[in-house]
């Protein structure tokens, strides 16, 4: 009867109104909820900075920018396993194939413990090597592994929770996900600064802080999945690893797996280049840029996330003029997003900036970084939309080269050469050269794509 109930749901909601609704009302409707859980997303990645930053001091956060690596790392394998089987989810959903999507969600469960548990061990062993090569010096390593070692103690709560997320999102359930992501945030707020300020924890009550918050979290997603009423719920014979089910789920996930492992390498190239060149306290600078920008991009990457399903569904019906028309305002208003963070880091960075530290120094290189590697920001939004819009049509391969080409082809060996001429501005000069040769080369492929669009609306 439950199993027939859901049927009828997912036939009642049958997104025809992806092919018919004014794409403007239809880009509000699915992006608004994700730009909330993506800028949620961010926000809980810059809370631990600004309190670290006035409770514990600017070689805090120094250490804490050397961690950013090994964190993207773990996110890599987290969406090797989550975004996989997400996507996989939905198929068989779609399919009617719902003791196969069980199955995925007790697979899910099961794989997460294991790449948790495995990366836990292996990065506590090798911790202060891979800490020493990600950029740190005897002033910032104590900081650096007293951060980490909470954070991976807790990191196979993080893998259940970023993979029960994924599958609550992809099962029908985005709401709840954005849901669970924002009480994840408030909570670490809340936490932040009784463990640093209150119980004098440091840097470590900030781990503490945000492996709490994630660990209420998942017990109310393990909750939702124990309810028997639910079509998806956890019960006895689900969590047996299926070879079909984890070969596909790995599969789907290498492209956002790389995509991290690339982001992973980049900023350890940047943290090398900045201890070269200017020390721990360009890095704890980079530390602070990284994290503004990140929410620019986070909210963009959640307007992306609202054009995908509108671009995917009218390309599949071959309404080209649709395709045409939700890629253009997903463009302009990513471009205004990305626009406002390039007016606010270019004219006002000090005030910004002072948010996280009161060190001078610190203050003052951070500000520089931040008019630097915000100076292309205009264009950056293009980027990334055009990027997301041929994944979204179903060419995954030159999403994947987009996205590619600028950390690795562009990026990298800029991160390599400039440094030899021109130092720390070196570095910080690399990122907005880099996000300008990738939106040319994103606006040539766009427009080579327009021109079969046209070539297919003409009539034959």
């Amino acid at each position: 009867m439950q199993t027939l109930k859901y049927f009828v749901m997912i036939e009642q909601n049958i997104p025809t109104a992806l092919g018919t609704q004014k794409i403007g009302k239809l880009l509000v409707q699915y992006a608004v909820p994700a730009i909330i859980a993506m800028t949620a997303a961010s926000l809980y990645n810059m809370v631990d900075s600004i309190f670290i930053g006035n409770g514990v001091g600017a070689m805090a956060i120094s250490g804490l920018a050397i961690t950013f690596p090994l964190i993207n790392l773990a996110a890599a394998f987290g969406s090797l396993v989550g975004v996989g089987a997400a996507t996989l989810m939905s198929v068989k959903l779609g399919q009617k194939d719902y003791d196969a999507a069980q199955r995925i969600l007790g697979n899910v469960l099961v794989l997460n413990l294991i790449i948790g548990v495995v990366f836990m061990v292996l990065s506590l062993i090798f911790l202060n090597p891979i800490l020493y090569f990600f950029g740190a010096s005897e002033q910032t390593i104590g900081y650096a592994r007293d951060y980490m070692e909470v954070i991976l103690y807790g990191n196979i709560i993080t893998h259940v929770y970023l993979g029960l997320n994924a599958i609550l999102r992809s099962s029908g359930h985005p709401q709840k996900a954005m849901y669970a992501t924002i009480a994840t945030v408030i909570l670490n707020s809340i936490l932040d600064p009784i463990f640093i300020f209150v119980l004098d924890w440091g840097i470590r009550g900030a781990a503490i802080a945000t492996v709490v918050a994630q660990i209420a979290s998942l017990i109310w997603q393990l909750k939702f999945f124990s309810n028997k009423n639910m079509m998806l719920h956890f019960h006895r014979g689900i969590f047996r690893l299926k070879k079909k089910i984890v070969l596909d789920s790995l599969a789907i996930g290498m492209s956002p797996f790389l995509m991290n492992m690339a982001s992973c390498f980049i900023v350890i190239l940047i943290n090398q280049g900045l201890q070269r060149h200017g020390g721990d306290m360009a890095i704890g600078a980079f530390g602070i840029v990284n994290r503004i920008a990140f929410v620019f991009i986070m909210i963009v990457l959640g307007l992306n996330q609202g054009m995908q399903p509108i671009a995917g569904y009218n390309f599949g019906a071959r309404a080209f003029d649709r395709v045409t028309h939700v890629l253009k305002i997903t463009i302009v208003v990513a471009t205004c997003i990305t626009t406002l963070g390039f007016l606010l880091g270019v004219f006002f960075p000090t005030p910004i900036v002072s948010v996280f530290t009161k060190d001078q120094e610190l203050i003052g290189q951070a500000a520089n970084g931040l008019r630097i590697v915000l100076f292309a920001f205009p264009i950056v939004g293009f980027q990334m939309v055009v990027s997301n819009f041929f994944q979204s049509i179903g060419m995954p391969g030159k999403a994947i080269f987009l996205s590619l080409t600028r950390q690795l082809i562009f990026l990298m060996p800029l991160l390599v050469i400039l440094p030899r001429y021109y130092e720390q501005l070196g570095v910080w000069i690399s990122m907005p050269i880099a996000d300008a040769i990738a939106s040319i080369v994103a606006f040539i492929l766009l427009m080579w794509q327009f021109g079969k669009f046209k070539k297919a609306t003409l009539p034959s």
